[in-house]
């Protein structure tokens, strides 16, 4: 059973591989046709309909692009749709979640000194705060309120705030931003699945039908686009955060967060005012990194980083590690070779948190940390890195038999 950790962890590389490819095409696309539709030119030689031109030059070749603000007067014989980015974006992402957060929901989903539930109970707040959030969110834009684009942003920012303490007081920190930026991508993807979509398949049939479509269509649409285009950035900050425990793992996460959705902003508008020829606004850069500095003396104040303490519950697979023939070597191992620097205070110079958050000073850390251990610094020679503390081969058989034979004749979870 235990080469079914060492498929598990390929399974998920791959599902992360996945993940960040089709995130690239997503973004990437979204980026340059808001990039495009800023920076288009008007003038009075353009078709009947056409509402601007771009020339660009890419590649070795000129390419010359028009948009019709609702729909050009007949139907074309080749159009291309941006959709699929989106969606297996969204599926990867969820896949993610599924294989690292709910089977490990042990480790990295539940705290029990935040919220002392079981897998099933945590999972299904998970997948609900999902779905809850894109209803609420649909539902308010589709409301008279929605018609005020800068009211509804506003309104939809501090929404966002809520959300972020509120997943602080359910999951781990860790689960927290992660929740954080799936909570925002279901309501990015939903926006093209649920509205974009729909609305340019409708536009699309009354042109077969010789009808002229309602423009209200292309409105809302531009309206969930720019929402979308404003969530990207804080989005890759919150997926990115899980290798960096000083923005997830201190008493203020959840203001951090809130700033992060903030920078966002800054730095879009900076991208959108230029690419439509409507200024240089440099100051937005200065409250970025006004902003950034902000969010690094909140993860200093106070110098303690939240999580599991000495008196943290242990699960009863846990508890086979411990009671394991060969944990006292193993122990004494992880002791000499890696709580340096994987300590709530870390002796290593230069390191002033442990990586990712994980810490192994106590019976329970190391043993709810056994696969990471076992693939990390027993299966392979990831760690330590270059190997500084000097891990000989013998300890490393020492972990790996440690590893497999507590998982024997039992299914890892």
């Amino acid at each position: 059973m235990y080469e079914y950790a060492i498929a598990w962890d390929w399974l998920m590389f791959a599902v992360r591989w996945l993940h960040v490819i089709t995130a690239i095409a997503w973004i990437g696309s979204s980026f340059y046709f808001v990039a495009l539709d800023l920076g288009l030119k008007k003038h009075p030689a353009l078709p009947p309909g056409a509402h601007g031109e771009e020339w660009q030059v890419h590649g070795g070749g000129f390419y010359h692009i028009q948009k019709y603000l609702v729909a050009p007067a007949s139907m074309p014989e080749h159009l291309v749709w941006f959709k699929w980015e989106s969606y297996v974006t969204w599926l990867s992402g969820f896949g993610m979640l599924c294989l690292v957060y709910y089977a490990g929901a042990d480790l990295y989903l539940i705290d029990p000194n935040v919220l002392d539930v079981s897998k099933p109970v945590a999972i299904a707040i998970s997948l609900a705060s999902l779905a809850f959030g894109w209803i609420i969110y649909d539902l308010i834009c589709k409301s008279p309120f929605g018609n005020d684009n800068t009211r509804l942003m506003v309104a939809l920012y501090f929404i966002l705030v809520a959300v972020a303490w509120g997943y602080t007081q359910l999951f781990t920190g860790r689960a927290a931003f992660l929740h954080l930026g799936a909570f925002t991508a279901t309501i990015m993807s939903a926006n093209v699945f649920f509205i974009i979509m729909p609305n340019q398949r409708v536009v699309v049939a009354d042109l077969i039908a010789g009808r002229t479509p309602d423009p209200k269509y292309g409105k809302i649409a531009k309206q969930r686009s720019t929402h979308n285009n404003y969530l990207t950035l804080p989005v890759l900050f919150l997926m990115l955060s899980n290798h960096y425990p000083l923005a997830f793992g201190t008493e203020f996460n959840w203001i951090i967060a809130s700033l992060v959705f903030l920078m966002g902003v800054t730095i879009r508008h900076y991208f959108n005012t230029t690419h439509a020829n409507a200024g240089n606004p440099t100051w937005t850069w200065l409250a970025t990194a006004l902003l950034f500095v902000l969010i690094m003396w909140l993860s200093t104040v106070p110098k303690v980083l939240t999580g599991e303490t000495a008196d943290a519950k242990v699960s009863a697979v846990q508890q086979s590690f411990i009671t394991a023939e060969a944990f006292p070597k193993v122990r004494d191992t992880v002791l000499g070779r890696c709580s340096m620097c994987h300590a709530k205070e870390p002796g290593w110079e230069g390191i002033i948190a442990p990586p990712k958050g994980v810490v192994l000073e106590t019976d329970g850390e190391i043993a709810a940390h056994a696969r990471e251990i076992y693939l990390q610094a027993g299966r392979s020679h990831a760690m330590p890195p270059a190997n500084l503390t000097q891990i000989s081969d013998e300890e490393r058989r020492l972990l790996v038999s440690w590893y497999e034979s507590a998982v024997s004749g039992e299914k890892i979870q």
